[in-house]
């Protein structure tokens, strides 16, 4: 029996044999949520363009500040002030220009305006409460780089430099096979016994669009290796990668595996990982071709640790690796194993930091144990835990 693969070593692998991306496109800013830049982003303009006022109240010259000062003329945003007169203040509004002549602004609360004329109760120094020209981004910087998956703040970012379109990667084209002569469509009607609903497809088909991909569905495969083969080669056809679920471990009835090395080539398969042992990848011809067990949790983990990470560097973008953050653990691993564990918990604030509190039936056919937790605890290989120990956690919202 060959060994079981390292989760690490396995990632290492999967993503060493992903290919660059190809096609570009430009796409509205307000529609690229989740697209991924194709090129970096020079920002032509200074961000903010003049020295601005960072909140309301006087601008004076902070030599001035300790003398009743006529206030000379008011600045809102969107207007520019005039040289400022010397011996004199202007009202000022957060984000107006800062007039010449005026090198500190004075909150609004630590001054008194009486007959046009203002005191100021506290002391001042030059360069207070103003935002410098350039301050957020200077012009010709690289605002952001290719590579990156655009998140609302990255929008509005660039948006702030005046960008109203991007040039992003085409959109993965994620094609999704469950197999199985169990599964039937919720909505089919009734289940019969030994009959499962097809959970995985709407696992996967969120977890895809959630990357910003287009999800290929098709229909369930039946257990039958002929008609398992021709709707891989079908969807090989019809998309950028394929994903299964089920069908590749070693039971008779399990046809994907045999299928995928009659029709291209299996470089991996089975993975020192719980829950989802029997995890493939490969190809169907040129096609990249992942095989992902069929319970549903361990559909919702290796697509996470492996699945996700792969198609992220196939859609062009640099960091795929998610991050872990420490907790404490307030559950026990009496036994090592042997393979690296993911077990679902859910983090709790405390005195002590973060707790992970492990969900009760770690099973995985129990879906309920990824929508009901919040974090997967990293537990390694001939690794024992205590309560109080510590431990890695990966936040499910980061891997969906």
């Amino acid at each position: 029996m060959s060994p079981l693969l390292p989760v690490a070593d396995a990632l290492q692998r999967v993503l060493g044999s992903a290919r660059p991306p190809g096609e570009t496109r430009q796409r509205p800013l307000i529609d690229a949520l989740g697209a991924v830049l194709a090129k970096d982003v020079n920002s032509p303009i200074d961000v903010p363009g003049d020295d601005n006022s960072a909140m309301d109240g006087y601008a004076l010259n902070a030599e001035d500040a300790g003398k009743p000062l006529p206030v000379s003329q008011r600045i809102p945003a969107g207007s520019v002030g005039t040289l400022l007169e010397p011996g004199t203040a202007a009202r000022i509004f957060t984000g107006a220009a800062v007039p010449p002549g005026a090198d500190a602004v004075v909150m609004q609360e630590n001054c008194k305006e009486h007959n046009g004329v203002v005191t100021i109760s506290t002391p001042v120094k030059a360069g207070a409460n103003i935002r410098p020209s350039g301050q957020d981004i200077t012009r010709g910087a690289v605002a952001l780089t290719r590579g990156r998956r655009l998140r609302p703040q990255d929008l509005g970012l660039l948006a702030s430099i005046g960008c109203d379109a991007v040039e992003v990667f085409r959109p993965l084209r994620v094609a999704v096979l469950s197999t199985g002569d169990e599964l039937i469509e919720p909505g089919a009607g009734a289940l019969e016994p030994g009959q499962l609903y097809n959970s995985n497809r709407y696992t996967l088909a969120g977890l895809i669009r959630g990357l910003g991909m287009e999800f290929v569905d098709a229909p369930v495969v039946p257990d039958d290796p002929q008609l398992t083969g021709l709707a891989l080669q079908s969807a090989a056809a019809a998309a950028d990668v394929v994903i299964t679920s089920g069908g590749v471990s070693v039971g008779e009835e399990d046809h994907v595996k045999s299928q995928v090395e009659k029709l291209g080539q299996l470089d991996l398969w089975k993975l020192a990982i719980k829950p989802g042992k029997p995890l493939a990848f490969g190809s169907i011809g040129q096609t990249p071709f992942i095989g992902l067990p069929g319970n549903p949790t361990s559909v919702f983990v290796t697509f996470s640790l492996i699945a996700r990470p792969f198609l992220l560097t196939l859609q062009g973008v640099d960091d795929v690796v998610p991050l872990a953050i420490p907790a404490i653990a307030d559950f026990t691993v009496a036994k090592p194993g042997i393979r690296q564990e993911y077990l679902r918990v859910s983090l709790e604030p405390t005195e002590r930091g973060l707790m992970a509190r492990s969900f009760a039936n770690q099973s995985s056919g129990v879906l309920s144990s990824v929508s009901y937790s919040n974090a997967l605890a990293v537990i390694a290989p001939g690794t024992s835990v205590a309560p109080g120990d510590g431990v890695e956690v990966l936040l499910l919202d980061l891997l969906s």
